[in-house]
């Protein structure tokens, strides 16, 4: 049955998760703050400050009116910034309480709330009345747009406290390239969607500074680590950890270009000042924000994140990326699995 999907975010993410919803056979209308950018989508079919060589299909629209993409819509798909989550969702509460809608929700935005450490699903819960949505949904996984464009194959999972909504997804995503898996640990797929970001920022520090395959395989493995020790802290499921959303996402974006957050490293590696890399990279890199939540979280909670501590204390220029590195490894003896 053909659906009406409306996807908020027209960056290189939502713009590709729009085509395959269209590509699938669904109506497809994508929600855009750029009135230039929605015009090169509808006339031209190309999205070019964000993904290059590809030409979007002509039935799939963008605007940059909110209520005309949400109108009839039986699905949303948020996919902007974590930190513009919440305006977002707050003007869709008004404008589905005004047309008088109750679709299921879905986001695949991978950070944390600055100030209230909050996921994005508990963003949208608090900001979109239950009357306004039937569920709410996360997809995520290793997954970049460049390989989507290709037609790599791609594997994600849908996480949702409600088994039927996440099947509901897995069928709207799903096709011969891009393979969708199910899962009920909400907080394990956000916790490893946002926190693989801060990894991806190490990852390509290293780069930078020119070091190798040792160093990034165990900057990755006791990366998922600590991030495991978070979220299990939060109720997640540590099995989470070891799938898609956990190593699967941290590989991908810790050893990819595609990566602005690994980009952002490497610049950062290079001695590059975080004022210029944010000004070169034209786009939101969510790593800087959430490594500051996830330290705050690590602060109040005693769990153990010594490189996100390190990746913290870099962005705020408490020490360069050798200093961070070389405290690191002359921390005193642990148990691997302690």
């Amino acid at each position: 049955m053909t659906e009406k999907i409306a996807v908020l975010g027209a960056g290189s993410w939502g713009s590709m998760l729009a085509a395959i919803l269209n590509e699938n056979g669904h109506e497809v209308q994508l929600w855009t703050r750029s009135a230039a950018q929605a015009d090169e989508l509808n006339q031209k079919h190309t999205n070019r400050a964000y993904i290059q060589n590809y030409t979007f299909p002509e039935n799939l629209r963008a605007s940059t009116d909110l209520e005309t993409v949400l109108t009839g819509a039986t699905e949303i798909l948020f996919i902007v910034p974590a930190q513009a989550t919440r305006a977002v969702a707050t003007e869709v509460d008004r404008i589905l309480a005004k047309l008088g809608q109750r679709p299921a929700l879905i986001h695949g935005s991978k950070g944390l709330e600055t100030t209230t450490h909050l996921r994005v699903s508990q963003i949208l819960a608090e900001t979109i009345s239950p009357e306004h949505r039937t569920s709410i949904s996360v997809i995520s996984g290793p997954s970049h747009a460049e390989g989507v464009v290709k037609h790599d194959p791609t594997l994600v999972t849908v996480a949702s406290d409600d088994f039927d909504a996440a099947q509901r997804f897995q069928h709207l995503f799903m096709n011969d390239y891009f393979r969708v898996y199910t899962n009920a640990d909400v907080i394990g797929v956000e916790f490893g969607g946002a926190l693989k970001n801060i990894i991806a920022l190490a990852s390509g520090a290293l780069a930078g500074l020119g070091y190798g395959d040792n160093a990034r395989a165990a900057l990755m493995t006791r990366g998922v680590a600590e991030i495991s020790r978070l979220g299990v802290s939060f109720g997640a499921n540590p099995l989470t950890f070891a799938g898609l959303s956990g190593m699967g996402d941290v590989i991908v974006t810790a050893t990819s270009t595609n990566s602005r957050n690994y980009r952002a490293g490497y610049q950062l590696g290079q001695g590059v000042p975080l004022a210029d890399v944010v000004a070169n990279m034209g786009m939101v890199i969510e790593g800087i924000a959430t490594s500051q939540s996830a330290y705050e979280l690590a602060q109040t909670t005693g769990i153990s994140m010594p490189i996100t501590e390190a990746i913290h204390a870099v962005l705020e220029q408490e020490e360069t990326v050798e200093t961070a590195i070389h405290h690191l490894m002359t921390r005193e003896g642990q148990a691997e699995n302690g």
